[in-house]
């Protein structure tokens, strides 16, 4: 659904407050009542929060200056205000620059100064960042502080720039191929990098989305992967946000969490494999979650194993279901593939060494899997069906280019006849019923001394099947590959039992028998984004000093 300015990215918000205006968009925990206790919770309606970010758009553009095109770094807290604020610098056309704080300062810093925002909108905490590293914000010239204290850091407060009295704002005129943000990767595989979102590739995600899941406006959300909160209110949704942490995922409360989902009554739940595992442990201490009302789950950020799509089935029914969404920040979604398809016999074969299947790619797609090289390539050239190989990706969900990186988008980008393709820097194939199989990352493969390699997530698939491994990672020292083992609390084995067992179980596939040594790591490094992706690099380092 959308209005006026139909390409702009905040033009389906618009659709939704014509639709349903006195329909909530937003909610939020607020205070307790004072006579009962019970944790009341603030709301937005879709008109309230298309209007308020209209106000915003005419003081952004006529009291700060924030022109269309414009690099608007953000640094807002999840809130009713992070909202507000994104949607009017889209209604602007003005490019918000989104950068995840949870990838560490020395990596955020370089983020920002690599994109040269022009303008700063910040809660104080940021404003102050920006003044203690002025040089990394060098380029700001304009500051509008979202919280009190704005005469401490210069530019304008929030309230400043809320002008309600001027009505309506004329949306901008957008063309799809118009930018319309810069996201940022996770960093969990090299230095962060700024991906262009236009308002096409934004609204086609979307639409996507909502297609491929079943979802219908009017339903309720409570999203633990903040990004994907624009999504659902974009489609209509009630965004109900939990009382998390949404830079450190692994530290959510499962109460906080089912206290969102019992107050929206919620039909999805959007989370990484970290929040997932919370839910599923505070689940089995009390014997079950009580979620009647909710239709399915949404994981990103990594691959979860058939163990959690089993125990999560277990725990609440076998009438919600878990869906994986296949893609990244480049590209999002590309596949999907839910628990009912994985414990029908998908996840056996990834116990048994074929890789992670993320299902079959969907109609606006055009996947490719190519030969593994580590340079720029020319064609996009596809494998023999089966064969292993580069995953590449064609289609209007994908983005165009790395944001001031010409030496990155000559690796990750191949112009063809047929358009710009992208390389996933996944490695992976296609069986022969279509389905697409994920078998890890290319950096993470792992070349043999004697010949041929090892692709670490077939093998860790296999070992992750063990009773008693919470997960495995397998990475190459010294051209010899070695499994490490991240062994469950509750184990029942000795570490020399486990040990045996495991290279047991390696004599059953032909790659896995290379495994000969066998160490173990009490708590896996992950990505700070998702608190889910494997930090292989580390784990290859100390297993090379390992005795």
């Amino acid at each position: 659904m959308s209005a006026a300015g139909s390409h702009n990215f905040a033009s389906m918000l618009a659709g939704h407050a014509a639709a349903r205006p006195d329909a909530v968009a937003l909610a939020m925990a607020g205070d307790y009542h004072p006579e009962d206790g019970y944790r009341l919770y603030d709301t937005l309606s879709f008109k309230a929060l298309h209007e308020r970010s209209d106000a915003l758009a005419w003081g952004l553009q006529e009291r700060l200056g924030i022109t269309r095109g414009e690099r608007v770094s953000m640094l807002v807290t999840p809130g009713f205000e992070f909202f507000v604020v994104g949607m009017a610098l889209y209604k602007l056309g003005a490019v918000p620059v989104l950068i995840d704080p949870g990838m560490g300062r020395e990596g955020f810093l370089r983020c920002v100064a690599a994109n040269q925002p022009s303008a700063l909108i910040a809660i104080p905490a940021g404003q102050a960042l920006s003044r203690v590293f002025s040089s990394s914000f060098g380029s700001v010239k304009r500051r509008l502080t979202v919280g009190g204290g704005a005469w401490l850091f210069g530019g304008l407060s929030y309230a400043d720039c809320l002008l309600p009295e001027r009505g309506a704002f004329p949306m901008a005129e957008v063309a799809p191929d118009s930018e319309a943000s810069i996201l940022f990767t996770s960093g969990s595989t090299g230095p962060a990098k700024g991906v262009v979102y236009t308002h096409g590739m934004f609204t086609t995600q979307a639409q996507l989305i909502g297609r491929m899941m079943g979802i219908r406006a009017g339903e309720s959300d409570v999203p633990c992967f903040l990004p994907f909160a624009m999504f659902s209110v974009s489609l209509g949704m009630t965004v109900t946000l939990p009382e998390i942490n949404f830079s450190k995922p692994a530290t959510a409360k499962a109460k906080a969490v089912l206290a969102a989902l019992h107050h929206a009554q919620a039909d999805q739940l959007v989370g990484s494999p970290a929040v997932m595992a919370r839910l599923i442990e505070h689940g089995e201490e009390r014997g079950g979650l009580r979620l009647p009302q909710l239709k399915r789950v949404l994981t990103f950020g990594a691959p979860i194993s058939p163990a959690i799509h089993e125990a999560f089935r277990r725990l609440v029914g076998e009438n919600v279901e878990i869906f994986t969404p296949y893609g990244a920040t480049e590209a999002l979604p590309l596949s999907v593939i839910g628990s009912r398809e994985i414990l029908a016999g998908a996840g056996a074969k990834t116990a048994a060494g074929a890789g992670t299947c993320v299902g079959r790619p969907i109609d606006e797609v055009t996947v490719r899997v190519i030969p593994i090289t580590d340079g720029p390539v020319s064609a996009v050239n596809p494998v023999p069906q089966g064969e292993i190989g580069e995953i590449t990706v064609l289609g209007p969900m994908v983005s165009p280019e790395y944001k001031e990186l010409p030496q990155e988008n000559a690796v990750a980008k191949v112009d063809t006849a047929e358009g710009r393709w992208h390389r996933m820097g996944d490695v992976g194939y296609v069986d022969e019923s279509g389905r697409l199989w994920f078998c890890g990352r290319k950096s993470h493969r792992v070349p043999l001394k004697e010949g041929g390699v090892i692709f670490p997530d077939r093998l860790e698939g296999l070992f992750n099947a063990h009773l008693d491994v919470a997960r495995t990672a397998v990475v190459g020292v010294a051209g010899e590959p070695v499994l490490i083992v991240e062994p469950k609390e509750t184990t029942r084995l000795r570490r020399d039992e486990l040990v045996r067992a495991l290279l047991a179980m390696a004599q059953t596939n032909d790659e896995a028998r290379r495994v000969r040594r066998v160490l173990f790591y009490d708590r896996f490094p992950v990505d700070r984004r998702h608190n889910a992706k494997i930090d292989r690099p580390a784990l290859a380092a100390w297993a090379a000093r390992a005795r």
